[in-house]
């Protein structure tokens, strides 16, 4: 059968979505569309190019050789017609979540890739932490996020792909007049005795307080038990004056009233931050995204572990695999 004339760009959409999670309920709920229309996308798309793209079983889909063929093919018409939307001023914004306002190193990213793609619109968004992100961005209501990677569930990582950004060394956030303010640094055998704050019931940062447990065991140190979640500055320094109890951040976490901010140190541990995104995201700003996390690393080596810093194996083994 001869090619098409045309093809629908949504119908390649389709076809690299299901391609991507081999699974058409996945690729359907990253879409936003009926299961049964994506389908039907698919079996259109198959029909008007001759050929079967996918097998499927009652227990799984694959790619057949033409199917792999494909995915190469249509990922280029897909960037070629976004770069010409692009250059008539109709791109979409690329929707970038920073997790949280002030927080340093998703918002220097941002900040670098508008400088790099001053043409394309990249919007803030703030989902708080990355467990909480991945169903935005599965679901293509969010674009890239920043976070630990190898702490999300291996169920969520189904469809994201990331690049490591930094090895950001961590930082405890104390009351005024806590005795360990007066240090410059806090060495972690200080806080042995004492309970830290580290996100506990808060299902949107699972990945950050597996992270405190991983670091405080054997420590002697205790993850302060779930309490209710405090939402904006306003609140989160209310509940801190009220409990006076150390919180777990990082080195580049925004300065609170009423509060100082003391790094970590013997051993200096470090929180494995990563860009993520679902996997075949095509925008023609997602370049200067990643051109800015590489230039900045780069420049301040954000990936260079010192002697003495502290991660866990699971992380380092995630992050070495993706440099």
């Amino acid at each position: 059968m001869p090619a098409p004339a045309h093809l629908d760009p949504r119908l390649l959409r389709a076809f690299l979505a299901v391609a991507e999670e081999l699974h058409f309920t996945r690729a359907a709920a990253r879409l936003y569309v009926a299961q049964q229309a994506l389908s039907r996308d698919v079996r259109r798309l198959e029909r008007e190019l001759g050929a079967e793209l996918f097998v499927r079983t009652t227990r799984q889909v694959t790619l057949t050789a033409d199917g792999e063929r494909l995915v190469p093919h249509a990922r280029r018409a897909l960037q070629a017609q976004d770069d010409l939307l692009a250059a008539f001023g109709q791109a979409r914004a690329l929707l970038v979540d920073v997790n949280s306002p002030g927080l340093g190193t998703p918002r220097r990213v941002l900040h670098r890739a508008r400088e790099l793609a001053p043409e394309y619109e990249l919007m803030a968004r703030y989902e708080s932490g990355l467990t909480g992100a991945v169903g935005e961005l599965v679901a293509g209501r969010l674009d890239v996020s920043f976070g630990r990677f190898a702490g999300l569930d291996p169920a969520l990582r189904t469809g994201l792909d990331h690049q490591p950004v930094r090895y950001e060394p961590m930082a405890i956030l104390l009351p005024d007049g806590d005795p360990l303010a007066e240090m410059d640094r806090v060495p972690l055998a200080a806080l042995a005795g004492r309970t830290v704050y580290a996100g506990s019931g808060n299902a949107r940062t699972p990945e950050w307080t597996d992270l405190a447990h991983r670091l405080f065991d054997g420590r002697g140190i205790e993850v302060a038990a779930p309490s209710p979640l405090a939402v904006g500055d306003e609140e989160f320094q209310r509940i801190m004056a009220k409990t006076r109890a150390p919180i777990l951040a990082v080195v580049d976490f925004p300065a609170m009233p009423g509060t100082v901010l003391r790094p970590l140190i013997d051993p200096v541990p470090l929180s494995p931050v990563s860009l993520v995104w679902r996997k075949g995201l095509v925008h023609p700003a997602f370049d200067a995204v990643r051109r800015a996390v590489a230039q900045i690393a780069a420049e301040e080596g954000w990936l260079r572990r010192p002697a003495e810093g502290w991660i866990p194996a699971i992380d380092l083994a995630t992050m070495n695999v993706h440099k």
